[in-house]
């Protein structure tokens, strides 16, 4: 696991509550917000997920058989 994975991660259940928050007090700022803030958070994890297969790949890739 690297730190895009976790900060990501983070940044997606934020925004989920950031967004929810919204829906709670009506507003729909803060819904755009949050759910910007989420779908800013997946693609970090998503980038984290490509980063750490890649490593895995070059791993294995040098491994000796």
């Amino acid at each position: 696991m690297n730190k895009d994975q976790v900060k990501g991660r983070i940044k997606e259940a934020a925004g989920e509550t950031q967004e929810q928050f919204g829906k709670l007090v009506n507003s729909k700022e803060q819904e755009a917000k949050g759910h910007a803030r989420e779908h800013a958070g997946k693609a970090q994890k998503a980038a984290g997920d490509l980063r750490e297969q890649a490593r895995d790949d070059a791993k294995a890739a040098f491994r000796k058989p």
